[in-house]
């Protein structure tokens, strides 16, 4: 015979039990570059992770927060990935905000490293944690070519550092990490460090800036639209090949305010002379330094960083030039890199002056950086006439 509990017996363990849950399940709420995220985050998730740095301490954590309802947390990422269309490294830099807000930066950078690399495998991505004394380094596989960071090879697939900045310089010659061997049987997916969209800021963290310069003795103004929250999503991107970087997109706004003035200014000119005017933009409206200069290392600039910091270099002048020619006049072009320099060829229908010839069509150099000369089309810096030069990378229209 089965035991009868009394209806209000009942009503009150449904009313225990509820509060539990309720107690047991937090909030995890942040700002993500304009939007207010909230993530379902069950407390047996959060491991107290304050032990020696081990195999066995980082297998521990694994289980522990494996074996928790971790599963709200990372679908409620994965939709965030999905409604907005977040590319590999902006749904990292979601990550890196949900383990911040679970477990800060400064308080436990172990553990916000390995809340990292959890939530990184659990969302499908091959990653992998190194170990030696108390410093953690967190790979991800990416078949893509990355450069400045340090990378390591694993069963014959290459894995890229995601947290190096954090440590500085390690002497690997010296310094012997240790592979954790965690299994993650969903952890299979390559990491892509293509950006093909910038989140949708909200239009209150844009600042206008007045960008100017001079062009036929004309002064030309444009008050374009920038959101300095672009700095912080590239504070850490890697060197990457010209290919990924030369087609990193321009956020709405910025590309609202910007784009729309260049295509009329250039309306009714000839397509030469409107390349010439955007050679000429990319040329003056900005300041020359070196990037070992302003940020230690080399760094090559998106197009909308280049619009957004007061200095830059030439490569990150050719990628702005390169972009803007794409988005006006979509002309073929290649990148003329040289040992010291680097610079953009356009075809166009009429070679002008000294051309190259790649795939056996001939392009005209376009010089976007600022010379001790007024460079035209087809003319090349005088000390580099005579200097190798490789064409890393080719870009011709789809529709011509």
């Amino acid at each position: 015979m089965k035991k009868r509990f009394p209806i209000v017996i009942l009503c009150a363990m449904v009313l225990v039990f509820s509060e539990a849950k309720s107690q047991s399940l937090q909030r995890v709420q942040f700002d993500f570059y304009g939007d207010t995220l909230q993530l379902p985050f069950e407390s047996a998730s959060y491991v107290d992770f304050t032990g020696a740095l081990s195999e066995t301490s980082v297998q521990s954590f694994y289980d522990q927060v494996n074996n928790s309802h971790f599963e709200p947390v990372v679908n409620a990422l994965l939709e965030a990935k999905e409604k907005d269309k977040l590319d590999d490294w902006l749904y990292y830099q979601l990550i890196r905000k949900a383990a911040q807000s679970i477990s800060p930066k400064a308080t436990n950078y172990q553990r916000y490293t390995l809340y990292k690399w959890f939530f990184l495998c659990k969302s499908g991505y091959d990653a992998i944690i190194t170990i030696h004394e108390d410093k953690v380094l967190f790979y991800v596989q990416s078949d893509e070519l990355i450069y400045n960071i340090p990378y390591r090879v694993k069963n014959g697939k290459q894995y890229i550092c995601l947290n190096y900045h954090d440590y500085g310089n390690i002497d690997f010659t010296k310094t012997s990490f240790e592979v954790v061997p965690v299994v993650v049987p969903e952890a299979k997916k390559a990491f892509s460090y293509r950006i093909t969209r910038l989140p949708n800021f909200n239009s209150n963290d844009y600042q206008e800036k007045d960008i100017q310069f001079t062009y036929n003795e004309n002064e030309y103004h444009f008050r374009v639209k920038l959101n300095s929250q672009v700095k912080t999503i590239f504070a850490n991107y890697p060197v990457v090949d010209y290919g990924t970087y030369f087609n990193i997109p321009l956020s709405s706004a910025t590309y609202g305010t910007l784009i729309p003035s260049l295509k009329q200014k250039v309306k009714g000119l000839s397509v030469k002379a409107g390349v010439d005017y955007l050679m000429h933009f990319t040329r003056y409206a900005f300041l020359f330094k070196p990037d070992e200069e302003v940020f230690g290392q080399e760094k090559r600039l998106s197009p909308e960083q280049t619009l957004l910091y007061e200095n830059s270099d030439c490569e990150d002048r050719a990628g702005l030039f390169f972009y803007l020619v794409k988005e006006i006049y979509n002309l073929p072009m290649i990148v003329v890199e040289y040992p010291k320099h680097v610079t953009i060829a356009v075809k166009f229908d009429k070679p002008y002056g000294n051309t190259i010839t790649y795939n056996g069509m001939k392009f005209s150099i376009c010089e976007p950086s600022s010379q001790k000369e007024d460079l035209r089309i087809g003319q090349r810096l005088p000390s580099l006439r005579h200097t190798h030069f490789d064409i890393p990378y080719s870009y011709f229209p789809q529709n011509k």
